[in-house]
């Protein structure tokens, strides 16, 4: 583990850089970062999201962006999981192997107020050679508000 604090995101190949949610070069996205933290052992991310994603429950934000915000720290995290599998560090100048989601369970557990930071901390359950289980809890205000449970599949070269 490098000592300095690299956004895992900032390390996705070019191409990978546009999602709206974590893309480090979409103009117009909200550029989660997600972390490696306590000797990669989890990754974290935090966001304070904008009143415009407050949902059908006023004050509380739309579920929908908390399943976003899942995704994208969830293949975030399960590309560091994997790259620290090898015995690699994540500098700078890292271009990281790209995950996807297969697939995505959501608990919604109380609702999510708007104006408070969210944190995410992801832990792994399981890698393969290509598919990495990831468990997540979001919290605000010091309480789970979701939990959630990410298979991530390893992008393939010629995607």
């Amino acid at each position: 583990m490098s000592g300095e604090l690299v956004a895992i995101q900032d390390t996705y190949g070019e191409r990978f850089q546009y999602c709206w949610g974590c893309g480090s070069k979409n103009e117009k996205g909200l550029h989660i970062k997600s972390y490696p933290k306590d000797e990669g052992n989890i990754c974290y991310t935090r966001i304070k999201p904008d009143e415009k994603y407050t949902g059908g429950v006023p004050q509380n934000l739309f579920g929908g962006m908390i399943a976003m915000i899942f995704d994208c720290h969830g293949t975030a995290s399960a590309a560091f999981f994997n790259h620290k599998n090898k015995g690699l560090s994540l500098t700078k100048d890292t271009v990281i192997e790209r995950y996807i989601t297969a697939r995505l369970e959501i608990d919604y557990k109380k609702p999510t107020p708007m104006n408070e930071e969210i944190e995410v901390i992801s832990r792994l359950e399981e890698l393969g050679d290509r598919k990495a289980i990831v468990s997540m809890e979001l919290k605000a205000k010091d309480e789970i508000r979701a939990k959630a449970k990410i298979i991530a599949v390893k992008v393939k070269d010629n995607m």
